[in-house]
């Protein structure tokens, strides 16, 4: 009888184990695979782009200006240039005009990478 609790405790041990093991195993695999680091690269903002719900994100300090386009130097020290037009929706707690877009001004934006590395904007948030 002691031998049957025994092994029925080491069997229990053995497969508590196992199952633990392999979904240990089982969820490195799954967060690896689910991994995107450009998703969380918003907070870093200058890591190039992070993909969220279809857009892209960058977010520095606007550091040159002109009529179609802005500079922002990134957190990693590197820029990117940012092209707008007339229907780039600009945003800070209230809604913002182009204006508003000042050199110094930290911002959030939001648009597509463009094959020379720049990006055109969907939307510019004021922070």
């Amino acid at each position: 009888m002691k031998k049957i609790i025994i092994i029925s405790i080491i069997i229990i041990i053995l497969v508590g184990a196992g199952s633990f093991y392999g979904g240990m195993i089982y969820g490195k695999n799954q967060s690896v695979k689910d991994f995107n680091p450009q998703n969380f690269r918003m907070g870093q903002a200058g890591n190039r782009n992070g993909n969220g719900a279809g857009a892209n994100f960058l977010t520095g300090d606007i550091i040159a200006k002109d009529d179609k386009s802005i500079t922002i130097k990134l957190r990693d020290g590197g820029s990117k240039i940012v092209f707008f037009s007339d229907s780039t929706e600009i945003t800070k707690l209230v809604s913002g005009l182009l204006s508003d877009l000042e050199i110094g001004k930290q911002i959030i934006v939001s648009g597509q990478q463009n094959s020379d590395g720049s990006y055109s904007a969907q939307t510019i948030q004021i922070r």
